[in-house]
């Protein structure tokens, strides 16, 4: 089972908000997950990016792959692979 780091839309439409969450790389977008790491806002200047970090090293380190926009998100909030 290939595991994933990536964003989960949510909010109304034209006002996007995300969930980084942890899934199998096969579930849709916005269907099942394994956990719930952080939150990502892009509709505030800045950016507001909130990221549990003991549970993002837990799941990097167990070999879970982050996407590109996760992995920016990341590196902004300082949480290197």
């Amino acid at each position: 089972m290939a595991v994933k780091m990536r964003l989960r839309r949510m909010g109304q439409k034209k006002a996007p908000f995300y969930r980084i969450i942890v899934a199998d790389s096969r579930s849709p977008r916005d269907g099942k997950f394994i956990e719930e790491i952080g939150t990502y806002d892009p509709t505030v200047e800045p950016s507001k990016v909130t990221v549990n970090e003991e549970l993002a090293k837990k799941w990097l380190a167990n070999g879970a792959q982050p996407t590109e926009v996760v992995a920016k998100l990341l590196k902004q909030a300082g949480i290197e692979k």
